[in-house]
């Protein structure tokens, strides 16, 4: 009989890309040349790649079979209009523009809707979120729920709202100086932690009686939809395609990186139902990205986030990637290495704070704890913490609760048997952690630091 526990992937293999194994010695020096920034090393000193799930899926069969339908019209593409089709099939929403990823759909929603002394409330930050809205004039709110903010807690919905907090801010900043509420699912900074439905419904009814217009940023909603089906009464046993229209279905548009969810390499959009917002955005991208028709990408990439769309909704699929994410995080929990949980939808992350103790904030332990896993086994993870969260407007570091690097899972791409080589460095360096040193950091960009800063060990 076969084992009930155990998911295989529903899919075959049909090409690979050879990977290589480096020496320890090898990585010491290719680190400390980066800068001890993972963003910095070179892909090909990379044994097994865990920087990003974005735009690092592997594509089916029927998307590659999809580029070659690409018509790369400037204007009036009819891969703009099979994206558009499937947008709203799948989204529901009336308008769809399409950007080169979704960091440039949060710049057309930014310039189009906030203005200098304007307030975002949103339940924790983004990275390039945050970017966007405050060089446009505005301020981030933190209205996330208490619980997301502790990576122990077992909330099983750890990305909701905090209603009361979002009525005060509502009620400190007044409504007029809210150009929208910003809802991420999954929230990606607190650990791929989830938003319920019953949250959604809260944040909508809000919304509703001052005037606020409620936007997403969907970029890993999907995986928010299977932990709905999951653990939220009333929709186990429902289609994710179906859970998944109807939290689409609350909001009233949205920022989309293609890039995770839809399974592709490049690509995003932005969405709307609100007529006025299309067409400045219809204006807007031509300025930044490209024609309202192609908006920076070629028409085969339309025609695979198109066929994404479809693929990202299959129950089986979502299914299994969710499952080979906790099979990672369930391998370190039995070790008592210490992660974020309940496990989120698209990483593991590891708790830095209590991983390296010793090793004080300002250190930038996640920085230092990234860089060792690499040199341990050529494993690239990224940094979530001090680091990431910048600088505030006096000019000092902020320090988040939550110190984290993040071991992000690519779609399709890797089989459990790279989980457990990752799990067994990261549980090694756990049982020598005490002999981690921190860092200091010697170069640092003005904005979005974590991508290019560079650092060097601490004696």
């Amino acid at each position: 009989m076969p084992r009930r526990d155990i998911m295989a992937e529903p899919y075959k293999i049909k090409s690979v890309e050879t990977i290589r194994m480096t020496t320890p010695e090898y990585r010491q020096r290719a680190i400390a040349e980066a800068g001890y920034n993972t963003f910095l090393l070179k892909s090909e000193d990379v044994y097994i790649d865990l920087l990003t799930d974005s735009g690092t899926n592997a594509m089916s069969d029927m998307q590659w079979s999809a580029l070659m339908h690409g018509d790369e019209a400037y204007a009036g593409a009819r891969s703009f209009f099979r994206l558009e089709k499937a947008v709203q099939e799948i989204y529901g929403y009336k308008h769809m523009v399409p950007t080169h990823q979704g960091r440039g759909a949060e710049n057309l929603l930014s310039t189009i809707l906030i203005r200098p002394g304007h307030y975002v409330p949103q339940n924790m930050y983004f990275t390039t979120t945050r970017a966007h809205q405050e060089r446009n004039g505005g301020t981030f709110v933190d209205v996330i729920i208490d619980e997301a903010h502790d990576s122990q807690a077992e909330h099983p919905f750890k990305g909701n709202v905090d209603l009361k907090k979002l009525e005060e801010t509502i009620n400190r900043v007044g409504p007029q100086n809210i150009p929208y509420v910003n809802v991420a699912l999954t929230v990606n900074m607190a650990g791929g932690q989830p938003v319920s439905m019953q949250n959604l419904r809260d944040v909508r009814k809000i919304c509703d009686k001052y005037g606020l217009r409620l936007m997403y940023d969907a970029t890993r909603a999907v995986e928010n939809a299977f932990f709905i089906q999951e653990r939220e009464e009333g929709y186990a046993g429902k289609p994710i395609r179906e859970i998944f229209k109807e939290m689409m279905s609350y909001s009233d548009g949205c920022t989309m990186s293609g890039k995770k969810d839809l399974l592709v390499n490049i690509g995003g959009f932005l969405a709307m139902n609100d007529d006025d917002i299309f067409a400045q955005a219809k204006e807007l991208v031509v300025v930044f990205e490209g024609m309202p028709s192609y908006g920076g990408l070629a028409g085969r990439d339309m025609e695979a986030m198109a066929q994404g769309c479809y693929e990202m909704v299959d129950d089986h699929y979502i299914a299994h990637r969710i499952y080979q994410v906790r099979y990672l995080g369930e391998q370190l929990i039995k070790n008592d290495v210490p992660i974020v949980r309940p496990v989120g939808g698209h990483a593991v992350f590891l708790d830095a704070r209590r991983f390296l103790p010793h090793i004080d904030q300002d250190q930038f332990p996640s920085q230092a704890l990234a860089a060792a896993l690499y040199e341990d086994s050529g494993v690239r993870s990224m940094e979530r913490g001090i680091v990431s969260a910048g600088r505030n407007k006096r000019g000092e570091n902020n320090h988040p609760k939550l110190e984290l690097v993040r071991l992000t899972i690519p779609r399709r791409v890797y089989t459990d048997r790279h989980m457990d080589v990752v799990a067994d460095s990261v549980i090694d360096l756990y049982q020598k952690r005490n002999s981690l040193a921190g860092l200091k950091m010697v170069y640092e960009p003005p904005t979005l630091r974590f991508f290019t800063a560079r650092f060097e060990r601490l004696p």
